[in-house]
């Protein structure tokens, strides 16, 4: 959650910034088959680390002539606010394996993005790999300006030893349905096990909103963006029953309204989590089982959709050899370094059929079969520049009358729905 918290302040700060950049070209040539040498940022955690160094190698020994650079972002308050401070400066790397999409319509109102619809195959090699889901990625003109690369399939994490000592069943929960999670939620609290059934972060930023509403509404709608065809979505019956099942557990105290400082999760305070398979690894002291979130009736598992968590890859207009960038951004998203990607960090490539292609991977480690199942059916946040603001709008009207109780959750979800409609329009 901490990465999660800086991410936001990093973006929210992107848009504070201005349009004082004069396209972030840095005088850098507008060929897009210009080869040479390059330089690359990937993330800093250590899996992605390691990853993109080997990345690096296997391109360097095939293509002397073609040298990548490859770095950790630099440091700085988030990766987003190092890349916005980036592309105003003009010095952008070519390729960053680390952009959200939250913030790729502010990098192209910028001018920092290269469009990569702009590629004689760009569009093409984009939807070949990520087939249909590849569509939410483009922005309100239908270009791409990143690559969908990777995600981390959000679903409900439990602890299987505290549903075990409130007399739940560890291995059938009953958590399909928001009748049964409620009252699962109730046997929890009821039996001492921990402090809340569950402990989504009630803090006010944007963000947030990916990681309650988001992934409970793309299951009640059967995968229905926040935004569609240039307007709001979400203020449905089905909207309004995913806020009135929320707001249940916060005025039962089943949900806190207070942050904790820690993970709830890990620490028993709480005994479920909505995470993705990053958390795999994180929770390796928990005994754990993972559910797909609920619906108003239940949905089986393969149908469930979910929010995506995905990170994505900018070329950025700064780079001289944007020929060498396009091609080291198809390598790198290749089937064999989508494996190694896998491999190495246990997220999901933004690939379309994922299980078969991966079906070794997939049966050596078990734990991950559930997200790799899940990763075909994602949702993604809203394109365009104002995104932060509109995801701050509904979160903003979540927080008082959902997590708070100020307000009716219904009214609230109408006058943001409104508001967003609006951004949506705005260039």
């Amino acid at each position: 959650m901490r990465t999660r918290a800086l991410a936001g302040i990093g973006i929210a700060a992107v848009a504070a910034l201005g349009l004082t950049a004069c396209g972030g070209g840095g005088g850098a040539s507008d060929d897009l088959s210009a080869k040479g040498p390059i330089t690359i940022w990937y993330s800093n955690n250590e899996q992605e680390v390691a990853w993109g160094k080997a990345m690096v190698d296997a391109w360097n020994q095939a293509n002397p002539d073609q040298q990548i650079t490859g770095q950790e972002i630099p440091a700085g308050k988030s990766s987003e606010e190092v890349i916005g401070a980036a592309i105003t400066a003009g010095n952008a790397p070519c390729l960053v394996f680390n952009t959200a999409p939250s913030a790729v319509g502010q990098f192209e109102k910028q001018g920092g993005l290269v469009d990569l619809s702009s590629f004689p195959d760009g569009a093409s090699y984009i939807e070949s790999r990520s087939g249909d889901l590849a569509q939410q990625y483009k922005n309100p003109e239908g270009d791409y300006y990143q690559m969908p690369w990777k995600s981390n399939p959000v679903q409900i994490f439990y602890n299987k030893d505290l549903f075990a000592q409130a007399g739940l069943d560890p291995e059938n929960p009953k958590l399909s349905t928001y009748d049964d999670f409620l009252a699962t939620s109730k046997a929890l609290v009821a039996a001492g096990v921990s402090q809340y059934a569950i402990q989504p972060a009630p803090t006010s930023e944007f963000f947030q909103t990916q990681f309650d509403f988001m992934p409970l509404y793309a299951a009640a709608t059967g995968g229905t963006g926040l935004v569609e065809d240039g307007k709001a979505t979400f203020n449905d019956d089905k909207g309004y029953a995913v806020a009135d099942f929320w707001k249940s557990l916060y005025d039962q105290g089943l949900a806190g309204r207070e942050q904790y400082q820690g993970d709830a999760f890990a620490d028993g305070k709480a005994a479920m989590a909505i995470v993705g398979p990053w958390a795999i690894s994180v929770y390796d002291k928990v005994n754990w089982g993972s559910v797909p979130v609920p619906t108003q009736d239940g949905t089986p598992a393969d149908q469930t959709w979910t929010f995506s968590d995905a990170k994505n890859v900018g070329l950025f207009t700064a780079c001289q050899n944007k020929g060498t960038a396009w091609d080291v951004l198809k390598f790198a998203t290749s089937e064999e370094q989508d494996g190694q990607l896998l491999e190495t960090t246990g997220q999901m490539p933004l690939r379309q059929d994922l299980e078969t292609t991966y079906a070794d991977y997939f049966s050596a480690n078990p734990a991950y079969q559930a997200f790799g199942a899940q990763a075909a059916r994602t949702i993604e946040v809203p394109s365009g520049p104002n995104t932060v603001q509109m995801l701050q709008t509904l979160r903003d009207a979540w927080s008082k009358s959902v997590i708070f109780g100020e307000g009716d959750p219904k009214q609230a979800l109408d006058d943001a729905a409104q508001k967003i409609t609006d951004l949506a329009g705005q260039k």
